[in-house]
């Protein structure tokens, strides 16, 4: 019996380049691979379509289209064996459709190029962040998409992480960021803002990418910080306030305690501080266990530059 094993880990959205667009593309962003938490799946060929364990109902749906696209016959026994944490702005919907999207496709022997896996599951209409860092890992900055055209936004950079920088990925216990219907209203009701749009393209390709380059961590946290607060100005009105309501004291608390570079993934609730060694990071994870008094987790987690590991065996 052939059966996949699919994993893929989460992801931090850094930041849209164009969120509200004014020109003939839209969104653009960057985002980053961490290890932990990860979309997890087994698959195994069967007479019929079955899906069990966390958001087995998602995951369902996904499968029943990857079959058709897929051309399986037959059907598939689909197990979840670990998901991202939902609604929180690590990218769990994304991450575990793209994950049985490639599970399916496996038990077919077939290898589908990045946008027809992300069609297949759809996903990517808006942000490629997740496709890509699916994809390949380390950090990746896509172009954004063109109004009309069902297509995944290309991708226009790709770098691996620094193996000695590490993340403090805080999930405060909180009200859940946007999704569906009210993500869809948040962002019709953004107007084009060409200033902002073109700060945060300056940063990200004079500071941003270059500090990375460089390895130089404190030109990097700079940059990620200041375009966190100009991508949050962007969301203000649909998150009362820069970051969400429950993150923001958690972003300042992360920067004043050390972190080089704070920021907010996607909606939030989830913040995430970078460091510049396990040791800085194991301090950080302590300091904010303090700062969270028990409402909600904090982990030491790496930089994943390999993106989703999918394994076949054959029985």
């Amino acid at each position: 019996m052939t059966s996949v094993r699919v994993e893929a880990p989460a992801r931090l959205h850094l930041g849209m380049l164009d969120a509200a667009g004014g020109s003939t593309r839209r969104f653009g962003g960057l985002g980053v691979a961490v290890s932990r938490p990860a979309a997890v799946v087994e698959a195994s060929a069967s007479d019929e379509l079955a899906v069990e364990g966390p958001d087995a109902e998602r995951a369902l749906l996904v499968a029943r289209a990857c079959r058709e696209a897929f051309g399986l016959a037959g059907g598939a026994r689909i197990r979840v064996l670990e998901a991202i944490p939902a609604h929180v702005g690590l990218g769990s919907g994304t991450k575990l459709a793209l994950a049985v999207a490639a599970a399916v496709a496996a038990l077919t022997g077939q290898s589908p190029e990045p946008p027809a896996i992300a069609r297949a599951a759809g996903r990517a209409s808006r942000s490629a962040v997740g496709l890509w860092t699916f994809v390949l890992g380390g950090l990746v900055v896509e172009g954004g998409v063109r109004a009309g055209v069902e297509h995944a936004a290309p991708l226009l950079a790709r770098y691996a992480m620094p193996d000695d920088w590490h993340c403090v990925l805080v999930i405060p216990s909180a009200d859940p960021g946007l999704s569906g219907p009210a993500e869809e209203q948040a962002f019709a009701r953004l107007r084009p803002d060409p200033t902002r749009a073109a700060l945060i393209a300056q940063l990200v390709l004079t500071s941003l990418l270059p500090g990375l380059a460089d390895r130089d961590l404190t030109e990097f946290g700079a940059a990620l910080t200041r375009l966190q607060r100009l991508v949050g100005e962007a969301f203000a009105p649909a998150q009362g306030g820069v970051f969400h309501p429950r993150a923001g004291a958690l972003v300042e608390a992360m920067l004043r305690l050390g972190a080089s570079g704070v920021g907010q993934s996607s909606w939030g609730p989830a913040v995430y501080g970078i460091v510049g060694g396990e040791a800085a990071g194991r301090d950080l994870v302590s300091r904010m266990e303090t700062e969270l008094a028990g409402g909600g987790r904090v982990e030491l987690v790496h930089f994943d530059n390999r993106g989703a590991r999918v394994e076949l065996e054959r029985g």
